[in-house]
């Protein structure tokens, strides 16, 4: 079919994103009757089997990669689209925010993304959407995948770890995992209890249900059915990842508090040792109590008896 010039072109575009026309393409996706948006087929005028289904852009951070966006209308009607974007982290910018497209007429609208200068390293996917000002407001979305490039940090930290009382006799460890990285994780755990008589708990690195993402945080709770009833212990979670990712954390746990302990034992200690002085005075008022009478009838009865003399005492009758 041969080239159509179009009769109305956003002049944003004509100045600006350069716009090309050419046959409409076999594999575009239809939007609605009447248009559809896709990536811009690479490497001539004519669309091939070997046309992208969506974007692939791939830049280091600070990077303002550029592409286009083929919109067709093969209808006899002209067609007006609003473009925008989203999810990639990067600044979308196209060459025209509006575009008209004539009847019979395909259009390529020139588009950079501009990736952030802190990006970390690795890839994320985002959507470029064509909706029509009229008509019910058709869209049309193409996928959008960016690879921020970069060389790979596989880092992991294990933080906020303590050990609760739960209910009945058990106990719960909370501990959080931090993704300080920038590649994909998925981790696996392993908790280890150590008392003043070996280890009280031991269970070996288990992987995690879900992967962690470059600088997500999520939120653990364990329960540990067991734990021990006087024994000081402390409590290390190790969290361990691909690429030699490794973090660990610790925190010490007692059913019973030591200073409680000590201070009950302080206060039996000290009732007991006041009931023992209160028992020693009783003994002595009581025996104090008992000589008392004891001698006074004795000294009566001598006397008594003292009426009578005694050979040898040197009293007279």
């Amino acid at each position: 079919m041969p080239f159509r010039t179009p009769a109305v072109l956003s002049g944003a575009v004509l100045a600006a994103a350069a716009v090309l026309l050419w046959p409409a393409p076999a594999l575009a996706r239809p939007a609605a009757p009447g248009w559809s948006a896709a990536p811009a087929p690479g490497g001539g005028a004519r669309p091939s089997a070997q046309d992208r289904p969506y974007f692939y852009l791939e830049g280091a951070p600070g990077a303002v990669l550029d592409d286009r966006l083929a919109l067709t209308n093969p209808s006899r009607r002209p067609v007006t689209v609003r473009l925008s974007g989203s999810g990639t982290g990067g600044r979308l910018a196209f060459a025209a925010a509006e575009v008209t497209l004539p009847p019979r007429t395909r259009a390529g609208v020139p588009f950079t993304l501009a990736v952030p200068a802190g990006a970390v390293p690795g890839s994320r996917s985002g959507t470029i959407t064509a909706t029509a000002t009229a008509g019910g407001g058709a869209q049309a979305r193409v996928p959008l995948h960016l690879r921020v490039t970069g060389p790979a940090l596989s880092a992991l930290t294990v933080e906020g770890v303590s050990v609760v009382r739960g209910s009945g006799d058990g106990a719960v460890v909370r501990y959080a995992l931090v993704n300080r990285g920038n590649t994909v994780l998925r981790p696996r755990v392993a908790l280890r209890a150590d008392g003043i008589f070996g280890a009280t708990l031991h269970r070996p690195a288990r992987p995690l249900p879900d992967a962690l993402r470059p600088g997500q945080r999520i939120d653990r709770t364990e329960k540990w059915p067991d734990p021990p009833a006087l024994e000081p212990v402390e409590v290390r979670v190790t969290a361990t990842a691909g690429q030699g990712a490794r973090g660990a954390a610790s925190a010490t746990y007692t059913a019973v508090p030591w200073g409680a302990a000590a201070g009950a034992a302080a206060v039996l200690a000290a009732g007991a040792g006041t009931w023992g002085v209160v028992r020693r005075r009783r003994r002595t008022r009581r025996g104090r109590d008992g000589a008392g009478p004891t001698a006074a009838a004795r000294t009566a009865t001598g006397t008594a008896s003292g009426s009578v003399p005694v050979p040898g005492s040197g009293v007279r009758a």
